[in-house]
């Protein structure tokens, strides 16, 4: 089970990188076309990213808040898309990314509730 949860860390990360780093001028742009304004583009990639790496940390702790900021994150852009009255297939990668750090997140609980 271990390894299945260090590939959807790195699914989700290689996810997260790729929209927020290599493809950010499409950010730029659709955070503009929702009247959102720049600073907080550049907070919520900032906290993407920042989250993505807490997944990795050998502390159980840390892991759960990225797991957890990630999903909150993704709960707020099905929000967003949802207002903007985005088709279904620009919400399925935020709905994809709370799935799979829903699982990160349970697998972790459990190991830090585990007692030794």
């Amino acid at each position: 089970m271990t390894s299945v949860i260090h590939v959807l860390k790195a699914i989700a990360a290689g996810s997260i990188f790729f929209v927020w780093v290599v493809r950010y001028r499409e950010i730029i742009e659709e955070f503009k076309a929702y009247g959102l304004p720049s600073w907080l583009r550049d907070f919520v990639g900032i906290l993407k990213l920042s989250f993505t790496f807490m997944l990795f940390s050998n502390d159980l702790n840390v892991s759960l808040i990225g797991a957890s900021g990630i999903i909150i994150l993704m709960v707020a852009a099905v929000i967003t898309h949802i207002i903007a009255k985005n088709p279904f297939h620009k919400i399925l990668p935020s709905i994809s990314l709370i799935i799979l750090s829903l699982f990160i997140f349970i697998y972790t609980y459990s190991k830090l509730t585990v007692s030794p």
